[in-house]
């Protein structure tokens, strides 16, 4: 069975605690800082019977193309894509509308990362990815989300526009985040209810089929210099737009 090497803290810390994977091993650097976190990721260690190996930092720094893993890795089974459907039927057994978040394209391992912590904030019940030409869930965005992903429904789709019509089947409004072209300003956009954010890729943004099969098409007013903002900004924005307009709930 293939396995990932998680790393941080928090990463490995809500990984553990999300239970989602198959876990090996934990290492820790010799003489790491025993605060809170690094306790109760020893704690869910010793719950889980994980063996527990102390190495030296150097070692660790090994095992990894980056040394920013805070005297934690996490040996762990590969990341638990689950159909949309699971994160529809979650919608249901909540009594809530679905909330889902597309992302077309995205390869920025910091915008996924920031993305997908924003989603698990706002309570979207599943993520939608496309296997080619997209960033996976590695161990490098489980670190961008400071491990919030652990917590979420992803669904990996071989063809986006396809999973789009079917969430449409389903009575699900998707809303592109474009500033380009016909759209209508996120404050005056209908996005209680069933709904989907879609956002795109940085730099080129939605794709043009993608925007097409879209119900609408919003956008974030602005006021300063600077034409846009970064994908990750922009879609956090209207994720938490569309929470405001299901009432926080």
């Amino acid at each position: 069975m293939a396995t990932e090497l998680l790393y941080g803290r928090r990463p490995v810390y809500e990984s553990l605690r999300a239970g989602r994977r198959s876990f090996r091993q934990l290492l820790l650097a010799d003489r790491v800082e025993e605060g809170e976190v690094i306790g109760q990721i020893l704690e869910l260690a010793a719950v889980r019977h994980l063996r527990i190996e102390r190495a030296p930092r150097p070692s660790l720094d090994a095992r990894l193309e980056t040394t920013s893993h805070q005297g934690v890795l996490l040996e762990a089974g590969e990341y638990p894509y689950v159909p949309i459907e699971q994160a529809l039927e979650t919608a249901a057994e909540r009594g809530e509308p679905p909330f889902v978040l597309v992302l077309d394209l995205l390869q920025d391992v910091q915008n996924v990362g920031t993305l997908l912590r924003a989603a698990e904030a706002v309570g979207v019940h599943g993520v939608v990815i496309q296997e080619r030409r997209a960033a996976p869930i590695t161990p490098a965005v489980v670190s961008a989300s400071s491990g919030a992903v652990e917590h979420l429904a992803v669904a990996r789709v071989t063809n986006l526009v396809q999973t789009m019509r079917a969430l449409q089947e389903r009575d699900i409004w998707l809303a592109g985040l474009d500033q380009e072209g016909d759209s209508v300003r996120i404050d005056r956009a209908k996005l209680n209810g069933a709904i989907g954010i879609v956002v795109g890729g940085e730099g080129k943004g939605l794709r043009r089929l993608v925007r097409e099969t879209c119900d609408f098409v919003i956008s974030l007013p602005m006021r300063g210099k600077v034409e846009s903002l970064n994908a990750a900004t922009a879609g956090s924005v209207a994720l938490y737009a569309a929470w405001q307009a299901r009432g926080f709930g």
